[in-house]
């Protein structure tokens, strides 16, 4: 069985599968601000999705990270060193990236257990 969690005509927030969880790509609420400001953003948009699938950070099998301009990279690696959990720091991998809307400096996508 799939679920489906905040289904729009385009995409689901996240869908659960054999005790996997897939997020969307998570962007930042506030366009224009600075990396550090749309990481936590993002980040905290990705908690939220992994408590409704009854999980957590700690869970996190895979993140992919989307950045803008590589000049943000260690901005970016200061909030999110911050927010994994020690121990439990998935595999990752950052790509410069277009992004869909020019003021978005970052998007995040993640797998995780359940």
């Amino acid at each position: 069985m799939i679920q489906r969690f905040d289904v729009g005509p385009r995409l689901s927030e996240m869908a659960i599968h054999n005790g996997v969880a897939y997020l969307a790509g998570q962007i930042p609420e506030t366009g224009g601000a600075d990396i550090r400001v749309q990481t936590a953003e993002v980040l905290a948009a990705i908690d939220a999705l992994l408590t409704q699938a009854g999980t957590d950070k700690s869970r996190i099998l895979r993140a992919e990270i989307f950045i803008a301009d590589m000049a943000d990279f260690a901005g970016m690696n200061e909030v999110w060193d911050a927010w994994v959990v020690p121990g439990h720091t998935p595999p990752r991998a950052t790509v410069k990236a277009a992004l869909a809307q020019p003021d978005w400096k970052i998007e995040i996508v993640v797998t995780a257990a359940v």
